[in-house]
């Protein structure tokens, strides 16, 4: 039920302020990106890369879990909603999303909000967690799983300076 703490999309570490001036990945702005960007009217002078998968150095869950853990993609995420029965619950006084697989496993995401500049907004109300996938329509933002007690679903309406919660997944050892 711990919230956790919360990442910049592709930043490893928790910060105090999330906001586009203190965003790795650019320089002051959601128009000048230097690294994730696939149109050049967002990259820094026009930068590119055509990445839109968050390289391992860059994925907040192999950097505090280890190798074996990472980011979800968008596809993992959206096959999650796809595949299980999804209640809004309270665990031990906890607000949150629990997900239950066909086969009775399951996931508990807390509702932990978001941190914008030094706040944390919806802490309680709203789930929103990282999935390592670029948004494709524009690439200063990001797919995230949100929630909150009347929705749940993935988007990319959250650019990425936010600071939102992370939940890894074991990579497979086949």
């Amino acid at each position: 039920e711990d919230y956790g703490n919360y990442y910049a999309w592709g930043e490893t570490t928790a910060k105090t302020t999330y906001d586009w001036s203190t965003y790795r990945y650019c320089n002051g702005s959601s128009s000048t990106l230097t690294k994730y960007c696939s149109n050049s009217n967002y990259g820094n002078n026009g930068f590119t890369d055509n990445l839109t998968t968050l390289q391992s150095s860059d994925d907040a869950a192999t950097a505090n879990w280890g190798s074996g853990w990472r980011m979800p993609t968008q596809t993992e995420m959206q096959e999650l909603i796809d595949n299980c029965t999804i209640t809004w619950t309270t665990q031990n006084g906890v607000n949150g999303r629990l997900f239950t697989g066909p086969n009775g496993n399951s996931i508990f995401l807390p509702a932990a909000g978001r941190r914008y500049a030094s706040g944390l907004y919806y802490a309680g109300s709203y789930g929103l967690y990282w999935s390592s996938s670029l948004s494709t329509g524009n690439p200063s933002y990001a797919w995230d799983l949100g929630f909150y007690s009347g929705y749940y679903g993935m988007d990319s309406s959250y650019s990425r300076e936010y600071g939102l919660s992370v939940r890894p997944v074991c990579v497979s050892q086949n």
